[in-house]
């Protein structure tokens, strides 16, 4: 199946320099609280590669919240593959595939920064491969009978 991708760069968004007030909703973008299985990397050339999975808390088109098993610093660049809900043709399944900065970070959880994203087809053998995981990880087998 050929793989085809679609790529997209967020401009930067600017937020005044007003004074604060927690009541005003500052965003430009509304958030979406979709719960999905997340993987992440981070992609500094100058330290150890780390990474991990969570599950995302909110999406918006310029940044996810999500939980990690990494404190990261703010600044910290990072590429995130989230198994996306929707599927192309109703028959392939879809992965959204973001990098971006983390701009915040509080008690198991991150915010990324979305920079630039795109969505990649899944393979069949990837997709049969993660249903395949998740069977094996189900109760053990029964012992067999002893005699």
């Amino acid at each position: 199946m050929p793989r085809f991708c679609v790529s997209y760069t967020v401009e930067k968004e600017i937020v005044s320099e007003t004074p604060r007030n927690d009541n005003i909703e500052r965003r430009r973008s509304s958030r979406f609280p979709i719960e999905r299985e997340i993987r992440y990397k981070t992609l500094s050339q100058r330290t150890e590669m780390l990474q991990g999975v969570g599950k995302t808390l909110n999406i918006s088109s310029s940044g996810v919240l999500f939980t990690a098993n990494h404190d990261l610093p703010v600044g910290t660049r990072l590429e995130v593959s989230i198994s996306w809900p929707a599927q192309l043709n109703e028959k392939c399944l879809l992965n959204l595939v973001a990098r971006g900065r983390i701009t915040r970070g509080d008690s198991g959880s991150l915010a990324l920064q979305i920079q630039q994203y795109e969505f990649r087809t899944q393979s069949i053998a990837a997709a049969q491969n993660n249903n395949n995981n998740k069977e094996r990880h189900g109760p053990p087998p029964a012992p067999p009978p002893m005699h």
